[in-house]
């Protein structure tokens, strides 16, 4: 009789173990930036931009089924926390909408990171890190040709 307690036990314990694993959320960690050059992606120029309001939304098929927003803090950082494992579901961060009137146009191709959002995967951590978003400036700074060409010698 012993064993069989101990037997159940043993089993038991995985199960109990994975179900709150299960329930703990995830942080979502990513910044946005300001394309201050339109170059469509991060320079030296690129400034980073507090008071964006950021999305996490995650979709099973055409159906939402998990929506949660932040925003950005002082260094265009934002820390989102997702409860429940999503996965069956594909998760993005989202721009929803700038804070500087002067760099407000989303950079197509830019403007969302997918992320995993489940435990199934081997990666034990609960945070997830989103690719950078950025938005466009209106005008380029009048400083971007040398800032541009300082990448195009480093890839010569």
């Amino acid at each position: 009789m012993a064993k069989l307690v101990v037997f159940l036990a043993l089993c038991m314990l995985p199960a109990i173990a994975s179900a709150h694993f299960a329930g703990s959320p995830f942080l979502v960690q990513g910044r946005v930036y300001c394309d201050t050059c339109r170059c469509g992606y991060e320079t030296s120029a690129s400034k980073y931009l507090a008071g964006v309001a950021v999305k996490i939304e995650c979709r099973n098929k055409d159906k939402i089924t998990y929506r949660i927003e932040g925003v950005t803090d002082s260094t265009g950082s934002y820390n989102i926390l997702v409860h429940g494992d999503r996965g069956d579901d594909v998760c993005d961060a989202m721009l929803v909408k700038s804070s500087d009137p002067e760099c407000g146009t989303p950079n197509r191709g830019r403007d969302r990171a997918r992320v995993i959002l489940t435990r199934n995967n081997g990666i034990t951590s609960d945070t997830r890190f989103a690719n950078a978003m950025g938005f466009l400036k209106n005008e380029p700074l009048a400083s971007c040709p040398q800032i541009l060409q300082k990448y195009q010698e480093a890839e010569d």
